[in-house]
Order: structure tokens, then sequence, then C-alpha cells
């Protein structure tokens, strides 16, 4: 995929969507529920129900921790940034308990005027073109299925699941996956570039560093 042999990995702390990352191979299967993770306070949930709720809708909540970690020095809980993205529209929550979102536009807006950040919804935003945004310092919040974290050979669709682009080489693009599992698929988990395109919807949010006075 990429032209070049240029290799860009930016050294971006991990978040996982979940408070307990070594607790995800568990969670996802069913035998632990995430309301039973120890640490669920520390996500900003008022109680143990509205974090499992919200624990399987952050990964782009994640994705944005792991920006602002990396850029600004902090890391707000992820519930916390859930709430205000919500009242910005980047969510939808409904009186059922569905959710809609994460809406790309209205999120690239709340980045941009709370948080200080350059962000870009970009639909299309193809593969080509990510490693030249990693190269000139960007992160990419990345639309693709969640089976990415195993490299599903037939994933059902593409898309659905938040990742954070971090690195590329010429042979694999490097992810921070919000649902990756401890054995290797959460922090700069290499994606063949043969691969990636099963898995991505082909759009997804640019990030970049900006002056910060926005953030307040």
């Amino acid at each position: 995929m990429p032209q070049s042999e240029d290799v860009t990995v930016h050294q971006v702390p991990y978040y996982a969507q979940w408070e307990s990352p070594e607790l995800v191979p568990d969670i996802l299967a069913g035998t632990c529920l995430a309301a039973e993770d120890p640490r669920w306070e520390q996500s900003g949930a008022a109680d143990p129900e509205e974090y499992e709720y919200w624990s399987w809708r952050v990964c782009g909540m994640a994705c944005l921790r792991m920006a602002l970690d990396h850029w600004w020095g902090v890391a707000p809980p992820a519930v916390t940034l859930a709430e205000e993205a919500r009242a910005a529209g980047a969510y939808v929550r409904h009186e059922d308990g569905r959710l809609d979102g994460l809406l790309h536009v209205p999120f690239a807006a709340y980045a941009r005027e709370r948080w200080g950040l350059a962000a870009e919804a970009r639909s299309p935003l193809p593969p080509e073109e990510l490693p030249g945004l990693l190269a000139e310092g960007r992160l990419v919040m990345l639309s693709v299925h969640p089976s990415i974290r195993t490299l599903h050979p037939q994933p059902p669709r593409q898309g659905g699941h938040l990742v954070l682009a971090v690195g590329a080489t010429p042979q694999e693009l490097l992810i921070h996956n919000p649902s990756g599992f401890p054995d290797g698929s959460q922090k700069f988990a290499p994606v063949p570039w043969e691969d990636l395109p099963r898995f991505y919807a082909g759009r997804g949010i640019v990030l970049g560093p900006h002056e910060r006075a926005a953030a307040g």
C-alpha cells in the first residue's frame, strides 16, 4: 500500500474502552460483566450499571483519551467525555437505551471546540493517505469492524468500531484498539495493509495538535 519505505510510530499512551484492559477477553466472552470491572469508578460513571452501558460504546472516547494524553498530557474519564460528546450532538441517546453515534462531524467539532485539537471528519478516507497523515504528526480514528482484533478472515461487514492509527510501515498499519486483547492486539497492533480493506469502512477522523486555547 505505502509507496515509500518510511516508518512512522507515535508513542501514544493506550486506553481501552473498559477500565481494566486485562479483562477485555472475559468481558467480550460474557464470562465477566463490565459492571464487575473493579475499576469502573475511574470511568466517571455514576454507578456500575451506567458504566456497563457506556463501556460498550466508548471506543471513540478511548481514542480521544489517547490523543489528549499524547498531546496535552490529560486523559479525562471516558464516561465524562461521552456525556460531553452527547451534549455536543456526537451521540444521540434514546429513551429506550439505543444510542446513535459516534457521529463523526459533530464529534470533530466537539474535539476542536472543547479540546483545541485539529479534527476533521473524512469520508472517504483512502488507506493510501494514512501513512502520509501519520508522517505529518497526525493520529487517525478509523471506522473498522471489531474483529480486526484477530484479523478475522471473513468479517460480516466493515466499520462499527473505532481504533486509533498510531503508526505505519511499508508492510502494516499500527493501531491502538480500545477493544483489543492483551496478547498483542491492544497496543501498536499490526494490521497488514492487504488485510485492512476487509475491516475498514473507508472513513475516519483525522486528529492533530493545535493551539490549546479552546480547551479552557
